[in-house]
Order: structure tokens, then C-alpha cells, then sequence
């Protein structure tokens, strides 16, 4: 949907936008960009190939590490949307304040606007509250790394009954443990956050919307957390390691791993890594955002995706090092964008 020439970019708040949020529409919306990541132009000999162009985002420290402003320009093209193909421009403007959560009342960690622009002329289209989408969407990127890295290697698929750890109960953890549930067939979740609270109210958020199918644990320690689980989500600021190997189930176990700030990766340990191999959502951001991190990068979830689930190695910890990317807000934004154009 274009703009015309003088036609004002259309604005939606954060209200207008949770109304058409979906976890359907947000996994299709996501798996379409990390299958566009990994190219970075046309291919003219595939009709239905997708591609994007996302450079490394821009970080700006605001005074501190704990205040930072990240750009996230991006461009996804020739990928399906509502049955159709379609190319988007957008960027991400996003906040990451660390003290939010402490104000009276408090505000998101995360903050976020994005801008849709016209592919063919450039206009600018449209300002969205982007705040809910980045928390989607990021779960959404977990639930994909869980579906292709590990509920493939299994018979039942996506029907598999599975144990899910939520480590971490804050923005990410809430949006990761009710993607999990409302996509996989999860039976039992186990909550921790250093807050006890938080973990108390996720929890019976959880046993009032998932009442018959769901049995959630609220743990007093991450090894507590993780001891039953196939599935990890590990989703705080922390800087140094939360879960390490031996908490881990002995067979396969899958990780995901949000982290936040610069330092993507010291909520796990070491030996995890040591133990495991790593996928990313984007090889461009690892090489500038993943730099320090002491694992070998397996490669992206969308080239798995590409190929239809399809991995070398089945029986080891499977890690999910998950960045965020521009594409990901582009397609989810385009798709709340049309749907809110209805």
C-alpha cells in the first residue's frame, strides 16, 4: 500500500498495533526474514527467492553501556507476504535503558519506533510503535531456532510434548514463554528470575490463559529451572553465566539465548558452548557482535530453514545466539502494517 504524493505517513500507537499482533502472523512474518538473510540480492534464475540488505547495526552509547541508542536500517525483497510477493524498506529506532524497569512507574528496557518507507520512491509511509513488535519478534526468532534446530530431529515434530525453561522473567521471558505455548505443544514450563515476583506473576499468567493443557513450576534456582527442560530461553541483562552444562538434562537440549546490551552472550557458560554448536540469526552482526565469543558458529537458522530442517549433527546441544535483526522488524512490521490498512 502506497502513499500518495502528499498524503501524511500514517501513525500507529503501541494500542493499535497489539490489536492485530499475532503469534501466526509473526512467525510467518519472521521465518520469511531469516530465510531472506542469508543473500544479499536478486537471484534471477529462482522466481521465489528472497534476499535482504542489513548492515551491522549502529550503536550509540548515551552517556554509559546501560543507555544505548541502536539504528537498524534494512531492506527485504521478493519475500512472501499474505500469498504475494513483496519488498520492504524500514528502520528501527530502538532504546535499551537498563534502569527503566526500576522508575516509579516503570518503563520497558526496550524502547522502539519503526519507519516503513515506499520501496519504489522512498516516501516515508508510516511511524509504528515498534516496543511490542521487538519483543515478538525476537521470541518468534526462538520459536523458529527451537522448530528447525530441534523439534526436527524428531518424529512428532512440532507435535512433540516438551519441557520448557524460562530463565529470566522480565519483557523477553514473558513474550518467550507465551510464544512457546501458544506455538509447540509445551506441557510443562519452569520460571526463574532473580526477582522471585516476576516469576510468581508470569506464572499465573500462565495457569490462567494455558489452564488444562500447561503445568508451570515457579524454581528457586536456574539449575532447578533447567533440570527437566528440552527447550532453554535465557532472556536477561545479566553479564556473567546463569546456566552451565551440568544443570543441563543428560540428551538433547536446545538453547536460546537472547542476552542484551553488547554483550550478547555471557548468560551462558563456557562449557555449554564447549558442548554444543551455535547458530545465529545473522553472520554479519556475529562477526562484529560475537567477535569475543569462544564458540565455532555453525551458521545462520535461515539457511536451515532453506533447507527444510536439514543438519549435519543431531545429538549435541544445539545453541541458538540470537542478535536480533532489521529484517525481522521489517517483515513483522510490514505485515501489522497491512493488516492495520485493512
Amino acid at each position: 500500500m502506497e502513499t500518495k504524493a502528499n498524503e501524511q505517513p500514517k501513525y500507529f500507537n503501541a494500542a493499535e498495533v497489539a490489536k492485530v499482533l499475532t503469534w501466526n502472523l509473526v512467525n510467518a512474518a519472521v521465518e520469511e526474514a531469516l530465510k531472506a538473510t542469508a543473500p544479499t540480492e536478486s537471484n534471477p534464475q529462482d522466481a521465489e527467492a528472497s534476499f535482504a540488505i542489513q548492515p551491522a547495526r549502529s550503536v550509540t552509547s548515551c552517556g554509559d553501556s546501560s543507555k544505548l541508542l541502536l539504528t537498524m536500517p534494512g531492506f527485504v525483497g521478493n519475500y512472501k507476504l499474505n500469498e504475494k510477493r513483496t519488498n520492504t524498506l524500514a528502520c528501527k529506532l530502538v532504546t535499551s535503558f537498563s534502569a527503566n524497569q526500576k522508575l516509579n512507574p516503570p518503563l520497558p528496557n526496550i524502547l522502539a519506533n519503526i519507519l516503513l518507507f515506499s520501496s519504489e520512491t522512498g516516501q516515508l509511509q508510516c511511524i509504528m510503535d515498534g516496543t511490542q513488535i521487538t519483543g515478538w519478534r525476537t521470541a518468534s526468532a526462538s520459536l523458529a531456532a527451537t522448530k528447525y534446530l530441534f523439534l526436527h530431529r524428531f518424529s512428532e515434530g512440532m507435535n512433540k510434548a516438551i519441557r520448557v525453561a524460562i530463565i529470566g522473567c522480565g519483557v523477553q521471558g514473558q513474550s518467550h514463554a507465551l510464544g512457546m505455548c501458544k506455538t509447540f505443544n509445551v506441557v510443562d514450563i519452569y520460571l526463574w528470575n532473580r526477582t522471585k515476583s516476576k516469576a510468581d506473576k508470569l506464572g499465573e499468567k500462565l495457569r490462567a490463559e494455558f489452564p488444562n493443557s500447561l503445568t508451570v513450576h515457579v524454581c528457586e534456582t536456574p539449575a532447578e529451572a533447567c533440570r527437566e527442560a528440552d527447550v532453554i530461553c535465557v532472556g536477561t541483562y545479566s553479564p556473567t553465566a546463569l546456566i552451565n552444562y551440568s544443570m543441563l538434562k543428560h540428551g538433547h537440549v536446545h538453547v536460546n539465548t537472547v542476552g542484551a546490551g553488547q554483550v550478547h552472550f555471557g548468560e551462558v557458560a563456557q562449557d555449554i558452548y564447549d558442548n554444543g554448536v551455535v547458530y545465529v540469526d545473522s553472520l554479519v552482526s556475529a562477526k562484529t557482535e560475537l567477535k569475543d565469543l569462544k564458540a565455532t558458529i555453525v551458521g545462520e537458522v535461515g539457511d536451515v530453514i532453506r533447507n527444510r530442517g536439514q543438519r549435519s549433527e543431531n545429538n549435541r546441544i544445539t545453541i541458538f545466539q540470537s542478535m536480533g535483526i532489521a529484517a525481522e522488524d521489517a517483515t513483522v512490521a510490514q505485515a501489522v502494517y497491512e493488516a492495520l490498512c485493512k
